[in-house]
């Protein structure tokens, strides 16, 4: 059809997606007074029915979006790196006429691989077009589902959405967007430390008080005669039945184990000069694998960054807590850091160190460990610091440098991958970058 019309000196402007102009009423009432003049009633029925047929598909149109209510629901609003998850889209038409043929396309981002519904490019950055279509009659509801995976860290938004709906004959198209944003929060991906070449049992040492400050009643150290004044719940009945006199139980006093996990989001330096994005990945899955064991651990956990999330700049802090909601905020700061650092790690050390509790042991992460470093952490361990430095560098850290400081050395593969994944840290920020009011309040 389109080469017979395009030899004819026609064509198909397929840019309309309606139908419909004005020359309709036009061709109606020429049709119409042709037929009176020349007395022919089949031609004034021909422009009656074209009249009627251009008001019953206008009516339709405008009937076709009411009461109709369009849903996207995902199947888990948190997920971690490497799960998959599924995006209901639900459609439901409350009103008796039938919807004929209903378009959506809804924005989504780029970065995530989906199955189950048209994927095409769209106009905005990074952001991909969902293209589904549904036919529905009247009082009934549909769903369309949508598969995602997981593949990278972030907080991702999905939508607007656009319906497109209209009648029998492809007049008309109505238009309506639906502004309801859904947020979905990929955390980085948690492995045991086994996995990442740190030893399951202590990993970030024994912990005991330099300065008595409480007694742990699971740690006992030995036993002594009892005293009018012990509580019966120290008694160490089974020393006591052996030397026939009560013994108490001797407790180790300890410290309040608390562990604030420090990331280095620089994977260069100069930092400004770029970031390596699976060095970076790298280190936040281990930083987020240090932050759940402490949690496993019942220990007070807290992070602090030279990261910083979308549309801020002042460096992450998570102050250290047990609470049940701690984990969670602290693997949505996580999920939403991006390369942009904002002033370098020892600074940060330097500045964050008086604010954290007396006996904190930080646990420093990164991907870079020089001369400034070291010498940071010297500062902080001679100032009573417990320090543990894990490093991701390609070189062994200097361990006669950081005498009483346990250090690990877990090396990210280097070579021509590595080289070849460097990206202009401006570029990367771009990528990292949500649409205008930042991140929403998960």
């Amino acid at each position: 059809m389109e080469a017979y019309l395009k030899r004819r000196g026609l064509r198909i402007d397929r840019s309309k997606e309606s139908q419909f102009s004005d020359a309709w009423f036009t061709v109606a009432a020429l049709i119409f007074v042709l037929g009176l003049v020349l007395r022919l009633p089949a031609l004034v029925h021909m422009a009656v029915i074209m009249v009627t047929l251009v008001a019953v598909a206008w009516a339709w149109t405008m009937l076709s979006l009411w009461r109709l209510r369009f849903t996207h629901v995902f199947s888990e609003r948190r997920a971690f790196v490497g799960e998959t998850i599924t995006l209901r889209l639900r459609l439901e038409n409350r009103k008796p006429l039938p919807v004929l043929w209903l378009r959506i396309h809804e924005f989504v981002p780029e970065h995530l691989p989906m199955s189950g519904a048209r994927i095409a490019p769209s106009h905005r950055p990074r952001q991909n077009l969902l293209e589904a279509v549904f036919v529905l009659s009247g009082f009934r509801r549909a769903d369309r589902l949508v598969s995602i995976e997981c593949v990278q860290r972030g907080f991702y938004a999905f939508g607007p959405a656009t319906l497109y709906a209209g009648d029998p004959f492809g007049f008309f198209i109505a238009k309506r967007q639906v502004l309801d944003e859904r947020w979905l929060i990929i955390y980085p991906k948690v492995e045991p430390l086994p996995k990442l070449g740190l030893p399951a049992k202590n990993p970030l040492g024994e912990v005991k008080a330099p300065v008595p400050l409480f007694e742990d009643p699971v740690r006992t150290v030995g036993v002594r005669d009892y005293q009018p004044q012990d509580d019966f719940r120290r008694v160490h009945w089974k020393a006591s039945a052996r030397r026939q006199r009560l013994q108490s139980k001797v407790l180790e006093h300890t410290t309040s184990h608390n562990v604030v996990v420090v990331l280095n989001a620089a994977t260069l330096k100069p930092h400004w000069i770029g970031v390596i994005p699976p060095l970076l990945e790298r280190v936040v899955s281990v930083a987020a694998s240090i932050a759940y064991y402490a949690a496993e651990q019942r220990w007070p956990v807290g992070l602090i960054a030279n990261g910083v999330l979308p549309r801020s700049d002042q460096p992450l802090r998570v102050p250290p807590g047990r609470g049940p909601h701690q984990l969670t905020l602290i693997f949505e700061m996580l999920a939403a850091v991006t390369p942009v650092v904002t002033l370098p790690i020892e600074d940060l050390l330097r500045w964050e160190s008086p604010r954290m509790p007396l006996g904190a042991t930080f646990v420093v992460i990164s991907a870079i460990v020089d001369d400034d470093l070291v010498a940071t952490l010297q500062d902080l361990r001679a100032g009573g610091r417990r320090i543990v430095l894990i490093s991701l560098a390609a070189e062994r850290p200097p361990t006669e440098h950081l005498e009483g400081i346990l250090t690990y050395h877990l090396p990210w593969r280097t070579g021509r991958e590595g080289e070849e994944s460097i990206v202009d840290a401006d570029t990367l920020a771009a990528a990292f970058a949500y649409p205008e009011g930042g991140i929403p309040h998960a």
